[in-house]
């Protein structure tokens, strides 16, 4: 279903494979799952991140997945559709202050984004990312993925304390970013 995804939509998409599950680890390494009340994962495609973060919350921690890809929410929502705590989105990340609105979260402590900034249009990243930075509590992070520093400048146009690492077991290797400090 990945490959078949990608070669429809690559900008979307991103990838030519899953995440592997080392990237998803680094991913969720640093959450404080006992502190977290509402995490929010951008683009989880096929659910590999989610995965990891719902084996770990607590039942009353809300996870919103913002997923624009209908085949992708389509089998995220028979994967985890059952589940209380769990909200799934068939919309963009463009659109997350309206989706947050709409179930009366005001703040978030972690998003998680598997979008392929190199490849978004310029403005939709910039929309993304304001609103992103506004909604992480104080304490709040944002950690994504990206195959390169190419964006890292962007980053820190949003946010002031940027640290990265990367992964080489995933195809391709990728940088983790966990950016903190919101410029609002």
């Amino acid at each position: 279903m990945f490959v078949l995804e990608y070669i429809k939509n690559p900008k979307v998409v991103g990838a030519i494979a899953p995440s592997s599950k080392h990237l998803a680890y680094k991913m969720i390494e640093c959450i404080n799952f006992k502190r977290a009340k509402c995490i929010v994962e951008f683009g989880p495609g096929t659910g590999v991140f989610s995965e990891k973060i719902l084996s770990r919350v607590s039942e009353d921690t809300k996870v919103l997945l913002v997923e624009v890809n209908n085949e992708f929410y389509s089998n995220l929502n028979k994967i985890y559709g059952h589940k209380k705590n769990v909200i799934i989105i068939n919309d963009s990340a463009e659109n997350i202050d309206i989706i947050l609105k709409k179930h009366n979260i005001e703040k978030v402590d972690y998003i998680l984004s598997g979008l392929p900034f190199a490849s978004l249009p310029r403005e939709v990243s910039k929309i993304i990312l304001t609103k992103t930075a506004g909604l992480l509590n104080d304490k709040g992070e944002f950690i994504t993925f990206q195959y390169s520093l190419f964006k890292l400048e962007l980053f820190k146009r949003y946010f002031s304390n940027i640290n990265y690492k990367k992964e080489i077991r995933n195809l391709p290797p990728a940088y983790i970013l966990r950016c903190k400090g919101g410029k609002k």
